[in-house]
């Protein structure tokens, strides 16, 4: 049975879907599936692991404290329909060091789609976070987990560095994981969707997952230092 990946909702993993193509990326070598690498986790020997937001869904101004009293270097997956109404919001958070990364422009399930749709898709987004923001994303995350080979040509074609996926998310307030060990380990990418069932604020959620990185003697590093 597929194991689960619960970022923007529950999709079946596409480690399985592409043959275990998908990959960890790290410095002492790359090795990646028929275009750009798909990264679940980071291999490295620092304790940390790294936070990542879909979307943009939420623009609470408390995050955006919690970000700069922290020093929290989150990277936050931007979807223009639903962030493109706030991103003074997102130019707030930059200003504090998050990272602007690609997340398509109207969250489109992907997998299945001709190349002229799915790179519309990825590159139009790239052309808008460019106008915006000042930088082309490097990054690139798929709605729902959710890929195939023409994804990753297309995010080539748009000029993506990798495909970043996630080893563990938030549910109800816990975290989740795709697969391997059921503990936060270094180099794990961590997703934090728009939206829980339970209600909790997004700030409520990241403080949350704080504790459990601080018992686990892990901090948060910079996605954008170690890829």
């Amino acid at each position: 049975m597929a194991l689960l990946l619960t970022g923007c909702a529950q999709s079946v993993d596409p480690l399985e879907r592409l043959g275990r193509k998908a990959v960890t990326y790290g410095a002492k070598g790359v090795r990646s599936g028929p275009a750009v690498p798909v990264v679940t986790r980071v291999r490295t020997a620092d304790k940390v692991v790294f936070l990542t937001y879909d979307d943009g869904a939420e623009r609470d101004p408390r995050f955006v404290r919690l970000v700069r009293e922290r020093r929290l270097p989150v990277s936050m997956f931007l979807t223009d329909s639903v962030a493109g109404p706030g991103y003074g919001h997102f130019a707030r958070l930059r200003s504090v060091g998050a990272g602007i990364q690609n997340h398509t422009l109207d969250h489109a399930a992907l997998r299945g789609l001709p190349y002229a749709g799915q790179r519309a898709e990825i590159c139009g987004q790239q052309d808008k976070l460019a106008a915006r923001f000042g930088v082309r994303p490097r990054y690139f995350r798929p709605p729902y987990g959710t890929y195939d080979t023409t994804t990753l040509r297309a995010a080539t074609d748009c000029g993506i560095g990798a495909v970043v996926l996630w080893r563990v998310s938030m549910e109800d307030g816990r975290p989740a994981y795709a697969s391997g060990e059921h503990r936060l380990l270094p180099g794990d990418i961590v997703s934090l969707p728009s939206t829980e069932a339970t209600g909790l604020t997004l700030v409520e959620r990241t403080t949350r997952l704080l504790r459990e990185i601080g018992k686990a003697g892990l901090r948060v590093g910079r996605l954008e230092d170690y890829l």
